[in-house]
């Protein structure tokens, strides 16, 4: 929703403001500007990354749109989960978690928790640190270097979409540039012509140095911010998982794990103490 509003914003102030002094709309339409400018970006995008990230920033508009997935309602209901896991292990052991994390789609614990239960890769990253717990791994440093090691990978793998993004919205001023030289070049062939044709002709060239500022300050650049925040947030739900699966394996009790896990949150969207003793409370009574 802002992101369309920022858009319409920058869309809107830009084009109103050129009308408040006289300007023509017409002069601003320029094809073969825009065909040099996009043109070349994507061609450069092309060659300057590997598949997965092409792929992935095709897939990225949507994440654009949506913004992050998680509020303070869904880190509710990851911390309240974690705290069932945390209990069951508690009082009959990791190796009870078995059943749960060899068929995560089919445990009672993971489908009382929609949210958590659709998101795929963060119940395979919850389910394969606690089949680690079921098979006898103790040691909470080893882990933790491990969970590290694959947080970074997923968020180097995420960011380089939005670095993609980025590098487009630093290239697109030097490309308008371009195009607006090759006007330039147009126009001296044309240098006979009388001035009204030649001051039509400059101001066709400069609209490619006013496109490719445009498109890099007013669209690109924010896009690529945008995800960089978005693609922050879903690092910071696994790091939530992360410290509490490491404060259990140094033995602390359910709610010390999950009151750690809650500490570390952003503040935006961190529950109170209070809200997350509610939420056990609640669920404990559904689960009863």
């Amino acid at each position: 929703m802002f992101v369309l509003i920022g858009f319409v914003m920058v869309i809107g102030c830009v084009l109103g403001g050129y009308l408040m002094v006289g300007g023509h709309l017409g002069v601003l339409y320029q094809p073969s500007e825009f065909i040099i400018i996009f043109g070349s970006a994507i061609g450069a995008f092309f060659v300057g990354n590997p598949k997965n990230v092409v792929s992935g920033a095709g897939k990225s508009f949507s994440t654009l749109f949506k913004g992050s997935r998680h509020s303070k309602k869904t880190y509710l209901e990851i911390l309240c989960m974690l705290y069932q896991v945390f209990r069951l292990a508690k009082t009959k052991g990791d190796l009870a978690l078995e059943s749960h994390v060899e068929k995560p789609d089919e445990s009672p614990i993971f489908q009382n928790f929609p949210s958590f239960s659709k998101d795929h890769h963060s119940m395979a990253f919850l389910c394969d640190y606690l089949r680690l717990l079921t098979l006898g791994t103790n040691n909470a440093h080893e882990v933790e270097t491990i969970i590290e090691a694959e947080i970074d990978a997923h968020h180097h793998e995420l960011t380089q979409v939005s670095g993609a993004i980025t590098n487009i919205a630093d290239a697109t001023p030097a490309l308008g540039i371009v195009a607006a030289v090759l006007g330039v070049i147009h126009t001296m062939g044309s240098i006979s012509e009388p001035p009204e044709v030649l001051g039509h002709l400059i101001g066709g060239a400069l609209v490619g140095t006013f496109a490719g500022i445009l498109i890099s300050y007013g669209f690109f650049g924010p896009m690529g911010r945008a995800l960089e925040i978005t693609y922050e947030s879903e690092t910071e739900y696994l790091r939530c998982m992360r410290t509490a699966i490491l404060a259990h394996m140094q033995g602390y009790a359910p709610q010390v794990s999950v009151e750690f896990a809650r500490k570390i949150l952003p503040p935006h969207v961190r529950p109170s103490f209070q809200e997350v003793e509610e939420a056990i409370s609640n669920a404990g009574s559904e689960a009863s």
